[in-house]
């Protein structure tokens, strides 16, 4: 059996979205350098839909597919939609990931909430603190 889906090595060798975007409505940026991880992704946001998403992902490939493919689930999608997306259905929408690159897709989805929350603290958006609660977006290898 591959260790990776073959969509886990599509997404690393053809990722989708990367770049930044120009005057992005919101940047969220998670990781720790000291694992090697760093997602940052960029939202363009029109009528509460994220009409682009685009990301720059220092890290591993599990890292990259992680982020590809969650850019590929949100875009389209309303805020509230994006906001309810898991680690887990990232992982399973690629096949899965093996169980010590879990955390690639726990920062994908960190990354999307850190967005969030960015468009809403810069547009004054009320929201319940409980769902950007900060979790350990790698406690496995960078305590």
């Amino acid at each position: 059996m591959a260790l990776y889906s073959e969509k886990v090595m599509d997404h690393f060798r053809n990722p989708r979205n990367v770049g930044v975007i120009e005057n992005a409505d919101a940047v969220g940026e998670v990781g720790n350098a000291k694992c090697g991880d760093i997602m940052t992704m960029y939202l363009k946001i029109d009528n509460d839909v994220i009409s682009d998403v685009k990301f720059e992902t220092f890290g591993c490939g599990s890292a990259i597919a992680s982020s590809s493919m969650a850019t590929e689930l949100i875009k389209g999608k309303p805020i509230a939609e994006a906001l309810e997306l898991t680690n887990k259905a990232v992982a399973e929408a690629l096949d899965g990931l093996p169980a010590y690159k879990m955390h690639c897709s726990v920062l994908a989805e960190g990354a999307i909430k850190a967005a969030i929350k960015d468009y809403y603290d810069k547009n004054g958006i009320a929201y319940d603190a409980k769902q950007f609660a900060e979790g350990p977006e790698c406690a496995h290898c960078c305590e």
